[in-house]
């Protein structure tokens, strides 16, 4: 298959009888009323999430690298060497290199936004992928095609909705998209309220350290019950208030500690001194508990030292490596999709697969154990029988 024809593939060209359970709509204006913008309308409050956590910035990377690396395994051998160097070299963007960085880069927006969109960029003789394009969610809109079961990705040229020339050669992944709609959820979305209450914990946090933390003191002169102390208060308050400024002063500045000596009857007190910090460490540790229930991390891998046993570690290991197994999922299709529109240019008729590599070493011992125990039960089973 060429270029021309690659263009010019569609795999819902088959005919379909009608769907009977979605709204038909006939209004003139139906291409407008049915489009959906791929870009949340809560994108900035996403992007602010992941800039005021650091936890939740720090989860989505770790589920990125978590995922792992793959290579490509090809049906004919002869073409394994030329489908390895293009996974190794294809250009990503402007400055990346490697179907691995595009994937990372799709993966991310998939998990932040949920959605990902991608372009193939064959060259202009058509016998080779150029580059390879991770398309900004807010330039990119989707609506229902001639039925609903088809989608048609969308861009706007002249205040005018257009559909995508060539559809072959974009990627689009949702990610758990609800019944009947086209675009997913972002794996953030329960999370901007709880957001807001740790938000507020760590800026009142904050204040409250720049009130106590920065010591403020109180000096007080009571004079004596002679005639002239009393009728000097005010000169003899002046001096102690300058003779004090003079010494918080200096040592603000940098310069050497200075002693304030006064006479009389003078007392300094630190301002708040009485009083106690709320303690925060309750409330935040629920507000966290929430967040890495949602994201699917397990603490001890994002630095929180929580009371936890062994065997609660790795059975959040597993939990872990299932959901990692269910974004590879995701990304097979788009591995494939890649690497077979390589093929088909280059003019070859073989197809691809991806081979992940495992998550970490643990499984890969666990599985080892796993297959020597059945090799001694069925040593046993087979002595047994003689």
């Amino acid at each position: 298959m060429g270029l021309k024809e690659l263009l010019n593939f569609r795999r819902d060209d088959k005919k379909a009888l009608a769907v009977q359970t979605a709204r038909q709509d006939g209004h003139p204006f139906g291409g407008w009323m049915n489009y959906t913008p791929l870009a949340p309308p809560d994108i900035g409050l996403l992007d602010a999430m992941r800039e005021g956590i650091p936890i939740i910035d720090a989860a989505l990377d770790k589920i990125v690298r978590l995922t792992g690396s793959f290579s490509m395994a090809c049906s004919d051998p002869l073409l394994q060497d030329k489908l390895n160097r293009f996974v190794g070299s294809v250009r990503v963007g402007p400055s990346s290199g490697g179907l691995h960085s595009f994937v990372n880069i799709y993966l991310h927006s998939l998990l932040a936004y949920g959605n990902a969109v991608g372009e193939i960029i064959p060259t202009t003789d058509g016998d080779d992928i150029f580059a390879l394009y991770n398309a900004r969610l807010r330039d990119v809109h989707i609506r229902r095609g001639a039925t609903p079961l088809q989608a048609e990705l969308c861009t706007f040229e002249s205040m005018k909705l257009v559909p995508v020339r060539y559809p072959a050669l974009v990627l689009f992944t949702p990610l758990n998209p609800p019944a009947g709609e086209v675009r997913g959820q972002p794996l953030l979305r329960s999370l901007p309220f709880v957001s807001e209450i740790l938000m507020k914990i760590f800026s009142s946090v904050g204040h409250n350290f720049e009130r106590v933390g920065n010591l403020r003191y109180a000096v007080t002169y009571k004079p004596g019950n002679d005639r002239m102390d009393k009728a000097q208060a005010k000169d003899i308050a002046t001096s102690i208030s300058r003779e004090w400024s003079d010494a918080m002063g200096s040592t603000q500045k940098g310069g050497p500690v200075r002693d304030f000596v006064a006479v009389g009857d003078v007392d300094i007190k630190v301002i708040g001194a009485d009083n106690r910090m709320i303690s925060s460490e309750v409330p935040v540790r629920q507000m966290l508990e929430q967040i890495i229930a949602k994201l699917g991390i397990p603490p001890f891998m994002l630095g929180l030292s929580w009371s936890t046993t062994e065997r609660m570690s790795a059975q959040q290991a597993d939990i872990l490596t299932s959901e990692l197994e269910s974004y590879r999922r995701l990304l097979d299709p788009i591995l494939t999709k890649i690497c077979d529109t390589y093929l088909r240019l280059q003019g070859h008729g073989a197809t691809t697969t991806p081979v992940w590599n495992d998550i970490n070493l643990q499984d890969e011992v666990e599985a080892a154990s796993i297959r020597l125990t059945h090799a001694r039960a069925a040593l046993l089973e087979r002595q047994a029988q003689k």
